[in-house]
């Protein structure tokens, strides 16, 4: 009968059984990581996150995938903005970034050598506080280090280049720029993620940029002058990270993600794909390699932990490539190092796509799908018109 498919051919005992026999060898002194994750780490949560290397290493660092990288939770100030995600930039493994705009704010203690050290869960936070101590839960530092970072931010934010509207992409470029400045002429190199990015031309967004002290600062200096002329438009967000993702694929190319945490970030990067299909109504299957690092559980319907199956409902992900999706529950901090060793030592540096510098184009192929494909442009056009908008 027309339009009738097969049922999918039933598996065999021997399906099941052709997997690699989990028979390791005892570990010795030698391995290196790279090895360890290979040969050791088989089962649980330690195969996830040999899953996730692979997939790293096989597909989604190939030179025709754009890859970018989520990061919830306070990374930077843990320290993986110089251990692991610079390197992953410096490397062109990273394409682009979306990221809390906490992330962004402490990543700038660093260009300017303030000291975030290493304490304790279990300090007396009373006692912190009377010391004017702030702790970020094993992690800690002066309260002078928030306040000298806000003055400089604020001198920052007051320059010419920056009285103007924009999206977080080109802010965060502007201050990557001074940042990498500063870091020159303090002789420090690879400390701050903004300064890498402004250097690769790694367009950086923060989905909720008043829910950070950079959108404090903002707001505060709103009040100060109305010279000030900043104003954050989301909806330049919204297009620009969109055009990217659609911009990857019409030129040939695939798109992967890599999840830290969950959060806002998740899914600015993830709604990419339903502004694509749903909103600008242009034909595309979603996401093409997916994998995200979380300890949330999806039982709980947060965002953090909703899988990519579910994802698939949306348009997010491919369903072509579910099979390829990787969720590792564990801890950012503990997998990012991993994964970056692993990668470093098992992947050629790709060349940097320095999608900052291609935005308008992205933009422009993005516009013109969307006037060919879309049902409606004309019809609201003509009530914006009529009311005289």
């Amino acid at each position: 009968m027309k339009g009738k498919t097969s049922a999918p051919p039933k598996k065999r005992k021997c399906d099941y059984l052709k997997g690699k026999k989990i028979l390791p060898p005892p570990i010795t002194r030698q391995e290196p990581l790279s090895e360890i994750i290979d040969r050791h780490m088989l089962a649980f949560n330690g195969g996830r996150i040999r899953a996730a290397c692979l997939l790293l290493k096989e597909k989604m660092m190939k030179p025709n995938v754009t890859v970018c990288i989520t990061l919830a939770g306070a990374l930077t100030p843990a320290g993986l903005g110089s251990s692991s995600i610079i390197p992953l930039i410096k490397a062109g493994f990273v394409d682009w970034i979306i990221a809390t705009g906490a992330n962004i704010y402490h990543d700038m203690h660093f260009a300017f050598n303030m000291d975030l050290c290493q304490g304790s869960h279990t300090m007396d936070d009373v006692e912190l506080k009377k010391n004017k101590v702030v702790r970020i839960y094993d992690i800690v530092m002066d309260n002078d280090v928030l306040i000298k970072t806000d003055d400089i931010l604020r001198r920052m934010l007051a320059r010419p280049e920056f009285q103007k509207e924009m999206g977080t992409s080109e802010l965060y470029h502007k201050m990557g720029k001074l940042l990498f400045e500063q870091e020159k002429r303090t002789g420090l190199k690879d400390v701050s993620v903004l300064s890498a990015c402004y250097q690769n031309d790694v367009p950086v967004f923060t989905s909720s940029p008043g829910d950070s002290t950079i959108g404090m600062d903002i707001a505060g200096l709103e009040l100060i002058s109305d010279k000030f002329k900043l104003r954050i438009n989301p909806s330049i967000d919204v297009n620009e990270s969109t055009s990217i993702v659609y911009a990857a694929k019409a030129k040939g190319g695939k798109t992967g993600v890599i999840i830290c945490g969950g959060g806002s970030p998740k899914n600015f990067l993830l709604q990419t794909e339903p502004q694509i299909q749903e909103v600008l109504m242009i034909p595309e299957a979603g996401q093409d390699y997916f994998l995200q690092i979380t300890d949330a559980r999806p039982d709980t319907g947060g965002l953090s932990g909703a899988t990519p199956s579910e994802a698939v409902s949306w348009g997010k992900v491919d369903p072509a490539g579910i099979d390829d999706a990787v969720i590792v529950y564990s801890d950012a901090t503990i997998v990012l190092p991993l994964a970056t060793s692993y990668l470093l030592n098992n992947v050629k540096p790709r060349k940097p796509k320095r999608l900052y510098r291609q935005r308008q184009e992205n933009l422009d192929i993005l516009k013109k799908a969307f006037f060919k494909h879309n049902t409606y442009r004309n019809e609201i056009k003509a009530i914006l018109e009529k009311n005289g908008q």
